[in-house]
């Protein structure tokens, strides 16, 4: 008999493991932003536009945002950016697909400082990346903030000696996003 009931709590435990719901995070509306600090001229351009998504039952992380949805100070930028750099008509997005690499209790408030270790795909160039950041989880919600450098030249970003002097080889990215929980029903 005692076999009996411990097979089937056994079964039990697998079923009901298999309908337990997994939170995801995500958003539609993160920030991205870049900055470029040249001896002529500094460039920045931000998108509100960032879609990112996080698995809390396995660590994975996801950005993608559109080339075009960057909007920067002076129309002329913006095309040359989208034109002659991005050529977004052809990339027409920037994706980072990763891991968190420390374990992290969504259900738990508090401030975490964590790294990613993934591949970020611009300009139809794949690197692997690592880079830190913090995410705050407060009353159910997360928010995200990273800040990290790129050199234009490693992803195939070919910058004009003529204008070499206005456009930094080495750019900051700021990362920002509030997410939203969402419940997925694991089958």
């Amino acid at each position: 008999m005692k076999n009996k009931t411990l097979i089937t709590l056994t079964l039990l435990a697998i079923n009901l493991a298999s309908v337990i719901a997994q939170p995801v995070y995500s958003t539609k509306t993160g920030t991205a932003s870049f900055y470029s600090k040249a001896p002529l001229e500094d460039i920045e351009a931000t998108s509100s536009a960032l879609n990112s998504f996080i698995n809390t039952s396995n660590g994975d992380v996801v950005f993608v945002v559109a080339i075009t949805s960057f909007k920067f100070q002076k129309a002329l930028m913006q095309e040359h950016f989208n034109e002659n750099y991005m050529e977004s008509g052809m990339y027409k997005t920037a994706t980072y697909k990763g891991k968190i690499n420390e374990p992290l209790d969504f259900t738990r408030d508090g401030e975490y400082i964590v790294t990613t270790t993934g591949t970020l795909n611009m300009h139809g160039v794949d690197n692997s990346i690592n880079e830190k950041g913090t995410i705050t989880v407060k009353d159910g919600k997360a928010t995200l903030k990273s800040t990290f450098k790129i050199k234009l030249e490693e992803y195939k970003i070919k910058i004009p000696r003529v204008v070499v002097e206005n456009i930094a080889e080495v750019v900051d990215v700021n990362i920002e996003a509030a997410y939203t929980p969402h419940v997925i029903e694991k089958k």
